[in-house]
């Protein structure tokens, strides 16, 4: 297998940019660097049980308050905090009640939608543009949630319908156990074609080609081995009822979903039940794949089941640019043998 090509702290900056999930401190920063200006709208969704603020962005600083589960928080700037941990150093200031660590906070706004009707025949791809929404069995607010979809998950829309009080509601196939959820309108975007095109079209498929850097947690896209893209990843590790590491090697994405709902497991054993994964690219029949993340944003240490988790953003970039092509009006492309070369390292 070819040797990783040597990345620079100016080439990472260059082709990650400075996101609110996607920064690597190095080593060269100093700890509560200066930090980024106030962002307009922007929100956070506390993903773990609990979260808490600090007065300065570091764990030792004085406890200012707690957080829990899907509460919605501002999010007001993101720093650079001191050394623990080391992997990610990205705080965010939650207004006025101080700093909280990026890994337990999924950033997220809220977006609300004009519902659209025409939905063409067999469905159309959407995201959820607020932070949260109830997926119910009825479209009717006094029922119960099946599930609760996250923002920026994926999700198949196959028509729009309105309840007895005339709000709209889209309908919506669950992929795995064939069921339908209807969840408000406004709280969905249709995703357009152009949105789905492929990127780098003229690169051939040969020229292409993804390094997943295990000991580095990155993923590093290159054409003509010129590196074009990368992100920090979480890969497989090792839990209580088994080691789910990433397969070392070359494998090939040769099947890509741009939705899925993930569920293995027991729920009280390290077992997931995950609506609406988005923008996979599997690299093994036994499921790893690229794929979005929104139960957690702590990237740069193993976490996961052995798929390479990304943000949706980044897992997006990829499901784009490597082949094969998924058509808007599908839900899955299957090339066996096919697909675009990745390297597990």
């Amino acid at each position: 297998m070819k040797k990783a090509t040597t990345i620079t702290r100016r080439d990472f900056l260059k082709l990650s940019g400075l996101g609110l999930a996607s920064f690597i401190a190095a080593p060269q920063i100093r700890p509560f660097a200066q930090a980024r200006p106030q962002l307009d709208s922007q929100q956070g969704r506390v993903i773990y049980d609990s979260i808490q603020t600090f007065d300065i962005p570091s764990f030792s600083g004085n406890l200012t308050r707690q957080y829990w589960t899907d509460t919605i928080i501002p999010i007001t700037e993101v720093t650079i905090g001191d050394d623990e941990p080391d992997y990610n150093r990205v705080w965010y200031r939650i207004g006025s009640e101080g700093y909280a660590h990026s890994g337990g906070i999924q950033p997220v706004k809220t977006l609300l939608q004009t519902p659209i009707a025409d939905i063409p025949e067999g469905g159309q791809l959407a995201e959820v543009s607020v932070p949260y929404t109830d997926a119910r069995w009825k479209p009717d607010l006094s029922r119960g949630a099946a599930y609760r979809f996250y923002y920026e998950t994926t999700h198949w829309v196959i028509g729009l319908i309105s309840d007895e009080q005339g709000t709209p509601w889209y309908e919506v196939l669950d992929d795995k156990w064939d069921f339908t959820f209807y969840v408000l309108a406004q709280h969905l975007r249709l995703i357009p074609n152009s949105e789905l095109e492929t990127l780098s079209p003229d690169v051939p498929e040969e020229a292409k080609r993804l390094e997943v850097r295990t000991g580095e947690q990155l993923v590093v896209a290159y054409e003509w081995d010129r590196p074009v893209f990368m992100a920090r990843t979480a890969t497989g590790a090792e839990f209580s009822n088994g080691r789910f590491y990433t397969p070392a090697g070359r494998h090939n994405t040769y099947h890509k979903r741009p939705s899925r709902h993930m569920a293995a497991g027991n729920l009280a054993h390290n077992g997931y039940d995950l609506p609406g994964v988005p923008w996979i690219c599997y690299i093994t029949e036994k499921g790893v794949a690229f794929h979005g993340t929104y139960w957690h944003n702590d990237f740069g240490r193993p976490r996961s089941h052995g798929c390479i988790n990304l943000t949706s953003q980044a897992a997006k970039w990829i499901y784009r640019w490597t082949l094969p092509v998924v058509p808007p009006n599908e839900q899955k492309a299957y090339k066996l043998f096919g697909g675009t070369r990745v390297d597990v390292i």
